[in-house]
């Protein structure tokens, strides 16, 4: 196992400094698409990081021939070349769909001629794990060869669309992989613990660990088609691959399941891709589209909608993955049969809740919501009571200078004459004029009562006097409002016009000498 480990670092180190020079390359060149109406993302991004993963797969394959425990896999050069070829095919027309944008047509070609020489060399199922059933024919094998890999291609392709997403998911699953085939060799009676499958998953693991930095959220860089197809072209190609590796005849019929787990893994792992492709491609035929015309309708897309963020989405992803992938591992290396069938429960249950999470937190949000407006009182307005304030203060303001000139208290003023907050305003000019009147009259009748004229004082010295407590009144009317007109002043004019006359006129030249001030005379 310590080849693989050190396969594994060495594809990774290597894969990760290769996505740095293509990254460079890409944004020296402006090597990057325009943002499209599907996409997630909001700026433009190289999609060339399939090409660094490509030469991560070539360097590592080369690396492994140095190792003396690979020897029987490179044995047989003509797999090994077989699947540099499709590797190369499939990578191509990834990369041209990702600058040129290709038709459907050309791609599903490309995916088929490369699956057809992997079949053509020898890396074809040819057994099912049904009994020892084997297939009949070589062109059966053949055709049944090249749609699981069409298909598991396309599967990892289509949840191409966040951030780390097929990256990890490829990592839980060949990691799987990588231990059954490791574990299968000695199950199975073989002498050798290193195959193909072994090394196609850690080659798959290699890649992919080097390249997911570039493309965890928020990501630099993405894979592009030919990064996503590559991956699944070599997924399948190593679960594939453990049909040629096992005889059927040489393992007792008890084994036959365990034996083939690996040939179902891909398929259980991509349970839920599958049933997207399966579901993408019969809703755009209702539609009338092509069944690979790119739409924003994926599992992926809906996890956004129901609020989870790109990390949340892609680690769901993640838990179901490893649920599926370690739950049919299980059934391999523990013997009691309750551990793998409660633990796929178990872990159902608790990707079931995270997945739904968002919708449950969505509703009790609107419940607690509707609790808090239902408890608020909707009498009570906050402008009437400071309305109300105001109208307290005016009234406050007003009582006290009544209270002073008529030695009424505050209580007995507002009980006496109620003002609301709206009437403050209009009537301050009436009060104040009756404040003046009554301060007026306070003074007159209660503080200095009025002096009866002397017996020898002409009744012109009386009406003098009262005249003079009239021009009082009236400047003390003028101190206590400044720069406002009392609308009944007119009034007041014109009755304090009429009394100057009369007095004018009950003058004689004797009065008017005798009011003279002394200096005068």
């Amino acid at each position: 196992m310590r080849y693989y480990a050190i396969l594994i670092v060495v594809t990774a180190v290597a894969t990760c400094l290769l996505c740095w020079g293509v990254y460079r390359l890409a944004m020296r060149h402006r090597w990057y698409p325009a943002v499209r109406e599907r996409d997630v993302h909001a700026t433009p991004k190289p999609r060339l990081g399939g090409i660094a993963m490509y030469i991560g797969f070539l360097g590592s394959l080369a690396l492994g021939s140095y190792f003396p425990h690979l020897g029987l896999v490179y044995a047989d050069p003509g797999r090994i070349w077989a699947i540099v070829g499709a590797a190369t095919l499939i990578v191509g027309i990834g990369v041209l769909d990702d600058v040129v944008d290709l038709d459907w047509m050309t791609k599903l070609a490309g995916q088929i001629a490369a699956a057809f020489l992997l079949a053509w060399q020898g890396v074809a199922i040819t057994s099912l794990p049904i009994g020892g059933l084997t297939v009949g024919s070589q062109w059966m094998s053949l055709v049944i060869t090249v749609l699981a890999m069409v298909l598991v291609m396309n599967a990892v392709n289509f949840i191409d669309g966040l951030d780390g997403l097929v990256a990890g998911v490829a990592i839980i699953a060949n990691g799987v992989f990588l231990v059954y085939s490791y574990l299968l060799s000695e199950f199975a009676g073989q002498t050798g613990r290193f195959t193909l499958a072994a090394l196609l998953s850690a080659v798959v693991v290699g890649i992919c660990l080097g390249f997911l930095p570039w493309n965890w959220n928020p990501s630099k860089m993405f894979m592009g088609d030919g990064g996503a197809l590559l991956v699944g072209l070599l997924m399948a190609t190593s679960a594939i691959s453990v049909t040629g590796d096992v005889d059927p005849r040489t393992i007792r019929t008890a084994q036959l399941l365990p034996a083939f787990v690996p040939l179902i893994i891909p398929f259980a792992v991509l349970v839920v891709p599958l049933l997207d492709f399966s579901m993408a491609v019969i809703r755009r035929m209702l539609a009338g589209k092509s069944p690979f015309t790119a739409d924003r309708k994926h599992l992926h897309h809906r996890l956004l909608d129901m609020g989870h963020s790109q990390r949340q989405a892609v680690l769901v992803f993640y838990a179901w993955s490893a649920v599926v992938s370690i739950g049919a591992l299980l059934p391999f290396v523990v013997a009691q049969a309750w551990v793998p069938f409660a633990f796929v429960i178990v872990g159902g249950i608790v990707c079931t809740v995270v997945t739904l999470s968002p919708i449950s937190q969505r509703k009790l949000a609107e419940k607690r919501a509707q609790r808090t407006v239902s408890t608020v009182d909707d009498t009570h307005d906050p402008l009437d009571q400071l309305g109300q304030e105001h109208a307290d203060a005016q009234r406050r303001v007003v009582t006290a200078r009544a209270g002073h000139g008529t030695g009424l208290t505050g209580s007995s003023r507002a009980e006496a004459e109620p003002v609301t907050g709206t009437a403050v305003g209009a009537h301050t000019g009436a009060d104040t004029r009756a404040e003046t009147d009554t301060r007026a009259e306070a003074d007159t009748d209660v503080d200095e009562p009025a002096a009866e004229p002397c017996r020898d004082e002409p009744a012109s010295a009386a009406d003098g006097r009262i005249e003079a407590a009239d021009e009082v009144t009236v400047a003390d009317e003028t101190d206590d409002v400044p720069g406002r007109r009392d609308p009944n002043a007119a009034d007041d004019e014109n009755h304090d016009g009429a009394a100057a006359t009369r007095r004018g006129r009950a003058r004689t030249p004797e009065t008017a000498h005798r009011d003279e001030p002394e200096e005068s005379r």
